[in-house]
């Protein structure tokens, strides 16, 4: 091998190893400014709520979601067997199960398929509540997140709230259902609220 060999070759894997370390870094970056509901690890397990401080309409909504967070069943399971982003099914189905139906504002079916519909949903019965009107979500609320994230538009349920930050549960986060802490108020991503009650 000539030396002009060895220098080309040590220059490819100081290039290559540069460029790896910046795309380390940013990988880094972004996912240590994300919310912890975007991250795969976080694996938190079920919230300890206490049900006695809960109406009976949000008891069945938590323990019907802590069910499911137990299950793990498939997306499918909640879109009727349809392949798609679930997130806003997993909400339908739980409502559905919990005696609480939702409505489809194209079809009148249970199962709203997408974040926008199911917003549409909540402001047509007028029980949509914007971020910074002051309403502060209780259990069985639900969590609308625009599509400013990476990760588009997203729902999920809240189980608890402390202070400014409500615990939610959400389908279709990474292929599962997962518990997450959500500042409602310092992120960005969230629009509002569809609430519980009517």
């Amino acid at each position: 091998m000539t030396a002009s060999t060895t220098g080309r070759r040590r220059r490819v894997l100081g290039w290559t190893a540069a460029g790896l370390a910046v795309l380390a870094a940013l990988v880094g970056g972004v996912l240590w400014s994300l919310p912890s509901r975007y991250l795969p690890w976080d694996t938190a397990s079920f919230p300890d709520v206490d049900r006695a401080a809960l109406t009976s309409d949000q008891a069945r909504i938590v323990d019907l979601l802590e069910a499911e967070h137990d299950a793990q069943r498939p997306g499918t399971f909640y879109s009727e067997g349809v392949r798609e982003p679930w997130c806003a099914d997993f909400v339908s189905w739980i409502m559905r199960e919990a005696g609480r139906p939702l409505s489809n504002p194209n079809s009148g079916h249970w199962r709203i398929p997408g974040v926008y519909t199911l917003e549409e949903y909540y402001r047509s019965e007028g029980r949509f509540e914007p971020v910074g009107s002051g309403y502060r979500p209780v259990a069985g609320d639900v969590v609308l997140y625009d599509n400013s994230s990476w990760v588009g538009q997203h729902t999920n349920v809240v189980v608890a709230v402390d202070d400014g930050t409500a615990t939610t549960v959400g389908g279709n986060e990474l292929g599962r259902i997962r518990v997450h802490t959500v500042d409602w108020a310092n992120d960005s991503a969230v629009v509002g609220f569809g609430r519980l009650d009517s």
